[in-house]
């Protein structure tokens, strides 16, 4: 099969137990600078994570790298196909979790996890009666793409996620739980915890969304939206079947599945907006990201006092006029 784009991008995770993860971490980051990858790597004493970017060459040789270090040699890499770099910069950061979920008693999904369910297995499970679809990820997340009918957890950050699911018991007890997150890293603790928490049935989608949308059988089908990424690509594609949008624009409620952060670096909130809308609004969330002298879109499109003045102005008369 010949490749169409010239980059890649690479997202892996694996728990293994790493020695000294800031050495680790300093020796890694000289490597992957020296291949020419970019991208965000976490090391801790339980294992792996990372995303990474670079041509085929480069991604070629550090798969390579990895998969002839004892440690690492069934580490599996979700492939996506890219024009250019998915990030700035090369950091390999070490860290006390992977994913933090800051538990009192942590979960080692070597010992404890839920059960892994194939694409088609979920795809498949997902339909049965008394089954619960728990979304791992984080609400931003949810936003812009999410499985069909899933529960979406009012959380900012993964570490609420327990908290959340004590509140909500009553959703998920005596149902089979499904839980589901970008590339299934989040999910190997989160299950377990719910295992220990003492649900009875529960599955994660193995490899994550990231593998779903890659199945040569499923093709992404019953996955709504994008899915959202943590690199400069923001959102790509999950069903090859059919494109049905969830997200809305944060101001006008439209179909729309565009991120941008707010304008006020102080705010910097992600939220989803059409050109015209960012243009209309200054890209500030609130009045006050709006008119804070420090409005990021006010200094990159150099709006004198008057245009922003203006601008406003119809923003008070379109408020009005609803």
């Amino acid at each position: 099969m010949s490749e169409s784009k010239p980059y890649r991008v690479l997202l892996y995770y694996m728990y293994v137990p790493i020695e000294n993860p800031e050495v680790f971490a300093k020796k890694h980051l000289a490597y992957c600078k020296e291949i020419g990858l970019k991208g965000r790597i976490l090391v801790a004493a339980e294992g792996i994570n990372g995303t990474v970017s670079g041509t085929i060459e480069q991604t070629d040789m550090y798969m390579e790298m990895m998969n002839a270090d004892p440690k690492f040699s069934e580490m599996v890499f979700k492939i996506d196909e890219a024009d250019h770099h998915a990030f700035k910069k090369m950091h390999v950061r070490p860290r006390n979790e992977l994913v933090t979920l800051r538990l009192e008693d942590d979960i080692n999904p070597n010992e404890l996890t839920g059960r892994y369910l194939s694409p088609k297995e979920f795809y498949e499970k997902m339909q049965d009666d008394d089954t619960v679809i728990l979304d791992a990820r984080n609400d931003y997340e949810y936003e812009v793409g999410h499985f069909r009918n899933s529960i979406k957890p009012d959380i900012k950050s993964f570490r609420e996620l327990p908290e959340w699911v004590r509140e909500n018991k009553e959703m998920l007890e005596g149902k089979k739980i499904l839980t589901y997150c970008t590339g299934g890293i989040r999910c190997e603790k989160f299950s377990g915890w719910l295992v220990k928490e003492g649900f009875e049935d529960v599955s994660q989608l193995h490899g994550g969304i990231a593998t779903y949308g890659k199945d040569s059988e499923v093709q992404g089908e019953l996955w709504d939206g994008q899915l959202y990424v943590f690199d400069e690509r923001i959102t790509v594609p999950v069903n090859r079947k059919e494109h049905v949008i969830v997200a809305r624009d944060y101001f006008t409620g439209e179909p729309c599945e565009r991120y941008v952060n707010c304008a006020n670096p102080e705010c910097n909130k992600q939220i989803i907006a059409t050109e015209e809308s960012e243009h209309k609004y200054l890209r500030g969330c609130t009045h006050e990201c709006r008119v804070t002298p420090r409005n990021l879109y006010v200094k990159e499109q150099n709006l004198s006092e008057a245009e922003v003045a203006e601008r406003l102005k119809v923003i008070e008369e379109t408020v009005t006029a609803e």
